[in-house]
């Protein structure tokens, strides 16, 4: 029987019962948005798989993604609001495994969040988004600007047209929760810092005889809040 990526890795239970997922080496951690996986065949499609979901917008479905795929039912793993991953209660330490982890992420129809392989697939917890977007990076200003966002998994994105920001108030405080698309149904939540940096760098538009504040990327104009709401 063939293994697969789930088969490969075990729960370690420390002289204290702590429980801990430990998986096979993948050489260094990761750099930029690549990783440094071993060069061979599963290696390799792991790494263009994290690179069409996490670089670029992708067009394969997940139903595309696992068919024929065994399913491997609830994996333990959940991503908790501050992007934080965890194993049947313990975190996950490694950072090249959460990256790997990340390139393997897709949306379910019921837009719950699988983790996906050519032969299994298997369902996560995710409590906000899987992503935090830690780091801005901008080029040009006005409406030539082009902004950029890194993750915490080091994927990076550029805010336009297909990848959009959208930006959810909560009901009863008010505070903004900003979000940007990544692909795939996946997105980022930008960090407070990321987003008042972001804020610093908008100015006001007249959008049908309404003043808004918000900034322009890749010739795409991006609300923030409305000046009036902001004003009180």
């Amino acid at each position: 029987m063939r293994r697969g990526w789930a088969s490969q890795y075990k729960i370690e239970v420390s002289d204290t019962g702590d429980r801990r997922l430990s998986a096979p080496s993948f050489g260094r951690a990761p750099r930029g948005p690549g990783v440094g996986f071993r060069e061979d065949q599963s290696a390799r499609i792991l790494h263009q798989g994290r690179k069409e979901r996490l670089l670029a917008p992708v067009s394969q479905s997940v139903n595309t993604t696992s068919r024929g795929a065994a399913d491997c039912g609830d994996l333990g793993i959940c991503i908790d609001r501050q992007g934080r991953w965890f194993y049947h209660g313990s975190p996950i330490a490694r950072r090249e495994m959460v990256c790997l982890f990340a390139g393997m992420m897709c949306r379910a129809e019921d837009g719950g969040y699988l983790l996906a392989t050519p032969d299994e697939v298997g369902r996560i917890e995710v409590e906000d988004v899987p992503f935090l977007a830690v780091e801005m990076f901008t080029c040009g200003c006005g409406r030539e600007a082009t902004i950029s966002f890194r993750t915490n998994v080091d994927a990076i994105v550029t805010l336009d047209a297909d990848h959009p920001l959208r930006v959810v108030e909560n009901p009863e405080t008010g505070e903004p929760s900003p979000y940007v698309l990544i692909g795939d149904g996946l997105e980022a939540r930008l960090t407070r810092s990321v987003y008042y940096d972001l804020v610093a760098r908008g100015w006001e538009e007249d959008l049908g005889g309404e003043r808004v504040h918000g900034l322009w990327s890749r010739g795409t104009f991006f609300p923030l809040g409305r000046l009036d709401d902001q004003a009180g």
